[in-house]
């Protein structure tokens, strides 16, 4: 038996917590204050945040945000959106975060992220990686929310991520986000099979047995999903929920070798 992290992730825009399909089109879903409390009820094992117009429009993180939003967390909190410099990572650290998700840096900074990762150890610094397959098969990152094509594919994007120093990768399809279609398999296989550091595979859960396929099939080592956790049912009704730890031993965990 293996245990697998399931991590939400919360979206936030202008202060609320937003849901985006294919990267576009943001619902507003709630407060972010009354998911992870009851996140925090759910025994979450982790939590991933992301500001997702911070790095679009240059805007800072809004630490002050962050920090309530931590405060409140009883588990570790990944934190994404705006990072540009040393000081604004300590400073998220300082707020409560354990982890900072580098997205645009990756491409525009890539000597800070080895100094961070030299400064605050590769464990605390997540690569997020923005994939969109081509008609070919082949998978283009992105960064900037999706809107900025960094002129690598997928796989060096991940293999430059790692040389840099990043510890873990949290690979979203761009194609899959918010469809509730299961992750695409192929991408997260061709990451995980070519590079050393764990993968969160995210973009597309239904179910968990959508986690376990990426686990299996794919080789990830983490599951993150937004849509199976914000909304309910067909009509897509905003209801904040997360699988019973008893649900996830039997139906993910027992099974995964």
């Amino acid at each position: 038996m293996k245990r697998i992290r399931v991590i939400p992730t919360l979206l936030l825009k202008n202060g609320g917590v937003v849901k985006t399909r294919q990267f576009r089109h943001p619902t507003y879903v709630g407060d972010p204050i009354n998911a992870v409390k009851i996140f925090n009820e759910k025994e979450v094992d982790e939590l991933i945040l992301l500001d997702i117009d911070a790095s679009r429009t240059k805007r800072p993180p809004d630490f002050k945000m962050v920090e309530q939003i931590a405060s409140e967390c009883f588990m570790p909190v990944a934190y994404g959106g705006g990072i540009s410099d040393i000081e604004q990572m300590r400073m998220l650290f300082s707020a409560g975060v354990e982890k900072v998700v580098v997205n645009s840096a990756l491409n525009s900074q890539p000597e800070m992220i080895r100094r961070a990762a030299n400064i605050f150890g590769s464990q605390s610094i997540v690569a997020s990686i923005d994939a969109k397959r081509t008609w070919l098969k082949k998978y283009k990152a992105y960064t900037s929310c999706g809107t900025k094509y960094t002129g690598c594919n997928v796989v060096e994007m991940a293999k430059m991520a790692v040389e840099h120093g990043v510890g873990e990768i949290y690979l979203n399809s761009m194609d899959r986000d918010g469809t509730q279609q299961g992750y695409d398999i192929s991408l997260v296989q061709r990451v995980s099979d070519s590079v050393s550091v764990p993968i969160i595979a995210a973009g597309g859960a239904h179910s968990i047995n959508d986690f376990f396929t990426a686990v299996s099939e794919a080789h990830a080592s983490a599951v993150s999903a937004g849509s199976m956790f914000v909304f309910h049912g067909v009509h897509r009704a905003v209801l904040i929920s997360y699988p019973s730890q008893d649900i996830l031993m039997e139906q993910l965990y027992k099974k995964v070798a």
